[in-house]
């Protein structure tokens, strides 16, 4: 019985994520940069300074996605993605830095992010495709979302990444 009260009670604390597109001058994006510092650039001995070394204006053509809870009466970022729209040829656009508290994995809070990643790339900017370059352990994830994995697997970062898509065709107009 105590089991299930939790259950309820963390899909609850889910429903209390809001998504939020943000801008590099909104005041949660030193939260969100935080955030990916510490689950994705630290492990691989990286920070921000060095990822916008390395990648020298990419941040500023980024859309940001943040998931977002109210904890002591203000914003705190739990979750991040960003869009790189018209990336990868024709009308595509890559999805990157992708990164959830780790407290918190497993409440769908990545798959939020993706949808509304999804909704603003294929609904509001008319892409056709998106892609990302997913670590090994991350391909299920995107395939339950309905993306594909292509075969090949490559080394990003020192990890084993495969590159994951997912294609969108307009409904025609009749």
């Amino acid at each position: 019985m105590g089991c299930h009260h939790r259950r309820d009670a963390r899909a609850t604390e889910t429903a209390l994520v809001r998504i939020r597109r943000i801008t590099t001058a909104d005041p949660l994006y030193r939260q969100e940069c935080a955030l990916r510092e510490e689950v994705l650039l630290r492990p691989l001995g990286l920070d921000m300074d060095r990822f916008l070394r390395e990648f020298p204006g990419v941040e500023d053509r980024l859309e940001h996605f943040v998931a977002v809870i109210d904890h002591s009466g203000r914003e705190r970022v739990v979750g991040c993605v960003a869009l790189l729209p018209q990336e990868g040829g024709g009308q595509g656009g890559r999805l990157m830095q992708m990164a959830v508290d780790l407290q918190r994995q497993g409440e769908g809070i990545g798959r939020r992010l993706i949808v509304a990643a999804e909704v603003r790339a294929f609904g509001e900017l008319g892409l056709n495709r998106l892609f990302c370059h997913a670590p090994d352990g991350a391909v299920g994830f995107y395939e339950k979302l309905g993306w594909s994995a292509e075969d090949g697997a490559f080394e990003e970062a020192g990890i084993r990444h495969r590159r994951v898509s997912i294609s969108h065709e307009p409904a025609s107009e009749e």
